[in-house]
């Protein structure tokens, strides 16, 4: 009986495996803690930790969802795609059908989650982002460049997102940490974009500006050089001190840096450069907020 009872054992694992990537746990678990260090920010460190339970699962069951959409409708991309071939859907371990209702109700079941526990705005906001990362950047990508531009939004509302559970409204607090989200985003995409060019040429997206690799070097360049200032808004409005604004220059700085070298010379090398970058831009920003939000918290206690 053990012996029989090992393969359905086997199939039962692997089917939870492949829902689990459909998910795209990285991402999905990343955007939840964006969403809970912007709450944190945003109360100066007083949040409940309920309330920055509740916004970081809501904001991940929705993100989930939507995730999983994006992999139905693109599942006919994917199979093409060299670094999208062996997703769930292409390899056949989940059927589209399943994959629809599966992220059909991770998101519906994320947005009443947070529409009952945080209330109507922030269910609301991930509503909003949903909508125009299935209407408007994934129709965009076949058509034109400003799918990247457009992209960026439902990437970055998540730090609205989280804002908005602690305070209940949107303000220029939560908007400032909304455009660090998404000034980020575009060195981060175009840098990724510009490796998977001939991948992306495959199926028709069009993530990269007509000008090539010189408009691309522009644009991070121009992007990361406006990431500085703007991520010193936290410290102008006293949500963070010294301590964050000198990392965040700095930071801000060796990302400008890597942007310029591509500018220079596009290569793949840079690109990726510039791509990793960014992967340690965001987190480290993230992490220095907490820091600098709970030193200001235990320094007027």
């Amino acid at each position: 009986m053990a012996q029989a009872d090992a393969p359905t054992a086997q199939a039962s694992s692997s089917r939870f495996r492949a829902y689990y990537e459909l998910t795209k746990p990285g991402i999905a678990g990343y955007v939840m803690v964006t969403a809970g260090v912007s709450a944190f920010v945003a109360s100066r460190g007083r949040v409940e930790l309920a309330l920055a339970l509740h916004t970081m699962a809501g904001t991940g069951l929705a993100t989930a969802g939507a995730l999983t959409l994006n992999q139905f409708v693109e599942r006919d991309a994917d199979a093409v795609m060299h670094r999208t071939r062996t997703r769930p859907l292409p390899t056949h371990r989940v059927s589209p059908m399943q994959a629809l209702g599966f992220g059909s109700l991770l998101l519906l079941g994320g947005l009443v989650y947070m529409a009952l526990v945080l209330g109507a705005l922030p269910a609301l906001i991930t509503a909003a982002s949903g909508l125009m990362y299935h209407g408007i950047y994934t129709p965009l990508k076949t058509r034109s460049y400003v799918a990247t531009l457009a992209g960026a939004v439902p990437g970055a509302l998540p730090m609205l997102i989280g804002w908005t559970a602690a305070t209940g409204s949107i303000d220029v607090g939560g908007l400032a940490l909304f455009g660090i989200g998404y000034l980020w985003q575009l060195p981060h995409v175009l840098g990724l974009a510009w490796m998977l060019r001939e991948d992306y040429a495959r199926v028709g997206f069009k993530l990269i500006p007509g000008g090539g690799a010189k408009s691309i070097g522009i644009q991070m360049v121009i992007s990361t050089a406006l990431l500085i200032p703007v991520s010193l808004t936290p410290t102008f409005l006293g949500f963070t001190g010294m301590p964050y604004a000198i990392g965040a220059s700095l930071a801000g700085l060796s990302f400008l840096g890597m942007a310029i070298r591509a500018l220079l010379d596009m290569t793949d090398e840079r690109a990726r450069a510039v791509f990793f970058a960014s992967l340690l831009y965001h987190p480290l920003l993230l992490g220095l907020m907490l820091f600098d939000t709970l030193r200001l918290l235990l320094a007027g206690a």
